[in-house]
């Protein structure tokens, strides 16, 4: 079909995953928390953040947010692809000190918008990793998906994943 002739409201398949946050991107095996590192909730990356907000890597519905610890957020994409954003190992423990959300459950939101915010000082005057976690949950559906790492990305430009 010629691009021309598709409706404007018709959304193209999300294919890849820009970088959520600027840093250098590694294998999930890499993570320091084993849950991560062993795939227990899916393949994905994790990205060494130099800013502190994170954004959409790409366009979809956010379908959950952890509303009282503020850390993580999961999107549902066009294509199916269910993604998971998680802000810092063991952040949890910080009951939402620090987090702030830009988004709630149902909201749709485009490549770039704003998703959480994070005080990294304050995660590692906790002792906590500011590692930032991105996760396809249901990997199993995607056999030919790539997860791109052993470089620096750039926020909302670098891909990270692609389907």
């Amino acid at each position: 079909m010629l691009s021309f002739l598709k409706k404007k409201n018709q959304e193209e398949t999300v294919k890849k995953l820009k970088a959520c946050v600027s840093g250098s991107v590694l294998p999930i095996t890499e993570v320091k928390d084993e849950v991560f590192s062993s795939k227990a909730l899916g393949d994905g990356v994790a990205i060494e953040p130099e800013e502190n907000i994170i954004v959409a890597p790409c366009d979809g519905v956010i379908s959950v947010v952890m509303e009282d610890t503020r850390h993580a957020v999961g999107l549902t994409l066009n294509n199916g692809a269910e993604i998971l954003i998680h802000e810092g190992l063991d952040t949890v423990e910080m009951n939402g000190e620090g987090f702030e959300l830009f988004v709630k459950a149902g909201d749709k939101v485009k490549a770039g918008d704003r998703l959480l915010k994070f005080d990294a000082e304050l995660i590692k005057d906790r002792g906590f990793e500011k590692t930032c976690v991105i996760i396809l949950t249901n990997t199993e559906d995607f056999p030919d998906v790539s997860f791109l790492s052993g470089m620096h990305a750039e926020q909302n430009q670098t891909a990270v994943i692609r389907f």
